[in-house]
């Protein structure tokens, strides 16, 4: 019935230019008109905005990076410019008690101040609590009285087709409220985020939504707005949203940890294509292929093979290979993981226990002098492989070259690396240094020397 009712009271919004000063009765033959009102006075007061400030390094011409050019024309040193930065975005309150907020992780990053306002009017300094770049999620909290936390749905039970509502702060014009339906469950491979398993709503999102509300007509949380796809940066009926479901896995750990302490089952694997299933001989068409297994992993100890297809991670379908990657990334450090497989055409279940990834780190000067205040790491089994930057020394050779934290070394001097000894066996310090960055969703050469 409340399906029918959301139907009808679409096609009752459809009027006439000729109508737009006429006010909808409150009832047509005795029965009242279907709205969302009573549901958005419940959930809308749990819908906040966020506004931040940050200082973001300004890039310079890359002749200005050159030291031949500057010393040719007598510039000074070379020293990274800042300036201060705003932006606004949303959130959602998920306990009341504690004053934790849900939000993306890009809503807050690098900010310095966090500024909260309710929908009441009411305003408050926020603290990060924890955040994870990885999922896009990120908790923060305010010290505030009387406020309104929403309920958080189960996700997994959402279907194509269901009718949602998109609460959020579009454009920094204030709480804006929208309506759609599920489009698409699962998505993944889109390269917005490292742990993908996005809803895909038609609901209006824009820049702005970003860590507002996805609720069911019930008025519950079942996603948290993330992005959208649009050639000019504005809505064309494409958003996603973290699940539910996801977001409650992390914020538990965000709350605990201030971060997200992901293990590694160390396994490759890939998608089961229709290919594979015949090169099989097997007429499974999902699943995760074992395309390699790192020695001493969780994986290996718990008897996993190459060529065993991954069916059920912890009792849910493994479509792909994306979703045994985001399964796994939501399982603690030492916690069991139950695997369901199929090896040469029977099935079997196996218990992998999460194991700690194995870190190793080093300082960049002990790579190439122009690394001095990087420090590089790698982190056996990791996916994708490669070496990390895992922190800049704001002013060092490092941060001048145009390296950043979190950045991904994919090669150097045309050679992939996939580890700190790669990287050692093709780095000489006294030649020049040519590598590969991957840096969010975009790749990129730095030449150093």
């Amino acid at each position: 019935m409340k399906r029918l009712a959301a139907l009808t009271l679409s096609a009752l919004l459809v009027i006439g230019p000729g109508a737009a000063h006429a006010a909808l009765p409150f009832a047509v033959n005795g029965e009242e008109l279907p709205s969302l009102a009573p549901m958005l006075e419940k959930v809308t007061p749990a819908v906040v905005n966020i506004a931040t400030r940050s200082r973001v390094i300004v890039e310079d011409n890359p002749l200005l990076q050159d030291p031949f050019f500057r010393r040719f024309f007598d510039l000074p040193p070379n020293q990274p410019r800042e300036r201060r930065t705003r932006s606004a975005g949303s959130g959602v309150i998920i306990d009341a008690r504690r004053g934790y907020l849900l939000t993306n992780h890009h809503v807050i990053a690098k900010a310095e101040e966090i500024a909260v306002t309710l929908r009441d009017g009411r305003a408050f300094d926020a603290k990060l609590v924890g955040s994870d770049p990885e999922a896009d999620v990120a908790v923060i909290q305010i010290e505030a009285e009387n406020l309104t936390a929403v309920a958080l749905a189960d996700s997994d039970q959402l279907q194509v087709g269901d009718f949602v509502v998109a609460i959020g702060n579009p454009f920094g014009l204030g709480q804006t409220v929208t309506s759609g339906i599920v489009s698409a469950l699962g998505r993944t491979g889109l390269g917005i985020e490292g742990y993908e398993d996005f809803i895909q709503t038609d609901a209006s999102i824009n820049p702005g939504n970003s860590g507002g509300a996805l609720v069911n007509l019930r008025g519950e949380l079942v996603g948290i707005n993330t992005a959208i796809i649009g050639p000019a940066g504005g809505n064309v009926g494409i958003g996603f949203a973290i699940p539910s479901n996801m977001a409650r896995e992390i914020t538990e750990q965000l709350v605990e940890h201030g971060e997200v302490r992901r293990g590694l089952l160390g396994v490759g694997v890939q998608d089961l294509t229709p290919e594979l299933a015949r090169a099989f001989d097997i007429k499974q068409h999902r699943g995760a292929v074992v395309a390699n297994i790192v020695e001493g992993s969780a994986a290996d100890k718990a008897g996993l093979k190459t060529g065993d297809i991954i069916l059920t991670v912890g009792g849910r379908k493994v479509r792909s290979a994306s979703d045994l990657r985001n399964a796994v990334g939501l399982v603690r450090i030492g916690e069991k993981l139950e695997m369901g497989i199929l090896r040469e055409g029977r099935r079997m279940t196996l218990t992998a226990v999460i194991a700690p990834p194995k870190v190793d780190k080093v300082e960049g000067e002990r790579i190439h002098p122009r690394l001095t205040g990087a420090t590089l790491g790698s982190v056996t089994g990791a996916d994708p492989e490669g070496v990390s930057i895992l922190e800049v020394v704001r002013g060092s050779a490092a941060q001048q070259a145009g390296l950043r934290k979190g950045d991904l070394i994919l090669s150097a001097n045309r050679r992939p690396v996939s580890d700190l000894d790669d990287l050692r066996r093709v780095v000489a310090p006294d030649q020049p240094l040519l590598m590969n960055l991957q840096r969010g969703n975009s790749g990129f050469f730095v030449l150093l020397q």
